[in-house]
Order: structure tokens, then sequence, then C-alpha cells
């Protein structure tokens, strides 16, 4: 525990962080219509949201060791999702970018989750849906 981290603000960090994740396992269920592993999911959305990139910095980005992306690329490569291409800087180099199809896929993949969580939303009390607001807003802030 850091010093100014007192008990209560370790409870609120603690609540917030099973929150964050029962609700990203709820709406994870929404990828099984992707016809792809979480994994996949994860480096094609580093791809997209990161621009193309090499093999080693994707593997870093994901945490996992060369030889596990190369097998995720390869997987995404096979449904057409991403593509390998030469560097512009330099032609030795290998970049992995999406696919068109590849960012398709993984755009309505987010607007599946963001539909069910809204429609979640919407069941709460409007004070309560301006609160969430406005604790997204206060998360957005942390980065």
């Amino acid at each position: 525990m850091t010093a100014d981290a007192s008990p209560d603000l370790v409870e609120v960090a603690e609540k917030l962080h099973s929150a964050a994740i029962h609700l990203l396992r709820r709406l994870r269920r929404q990828d099984v219509a992707t016809g792809q592993t979480a994994p996949r999911l994860s480096a094609l959305s580093v791809i997209v949201y990161g621009g193309p990139l090499t093999l080693g910095a994707l593997a870093v980005a994901e945490q996992v060791r060369p030889p596990t992306i190369t097998r995720i690329v390869a997987a995404l490569e096979a449904d057409g999702l991403v593509a390998r291409e030469p560097s512009p800087a330099d032609r030795r180099v290998t970049l992995v970018r999406a696919t068109p199809a590849g960012e398709t896929l993984l755009h309505e993949g987010r607007r599946r989750r963001t539909a069910q969580l809204a429609g979640q939303l919407a069941a709460l009390p409007r004070e309560d849906r301006a609160t969430l607001a406005r604790a997204a807003d206060l998360l957005e802030s942390l980065r």
C-alpha cells in the first residue's frame, strides 16, 4: 500500500477492480459471435487501434512470447483478418496490419458489447446513470 492509500481508498479500489473484471467477463460473452478466441481478439484490437506493427512489438503489447504471437497472427491471417506487409521505412521488416474484414469484425464486436451494456444501463434510474457517466469520466482521467 502506498503512503497516501488509506484503507477506505483501498476498499474502493478493490470494489472497482472486482466490478470491472465481472463487467468485462459478462460483456466478453458477446465475443463468441466473432468466431475468434480471446487472445486473437486482443491481438487484433492492438493491431486495429495501434496501427501496423511488428510481430515483436505485438508480442510485447500482448505480453506473450514471440512463438505465441506468431501462431496468433498466423490464425488471424488465415481468417483474412490481418495481412503482413513490408515496412516502408525498412523493407527487411515485416509489419502486421488489420484488413478491412479485421477492422469490421473488431468494430462489430465492440458495438455488440456496447449495446449489451447500454441495455443494462437503461434499466437503471436516470440519477444512477448520471452517476455512472460521471464515474466513467473520472476513471478515464486516471489513464
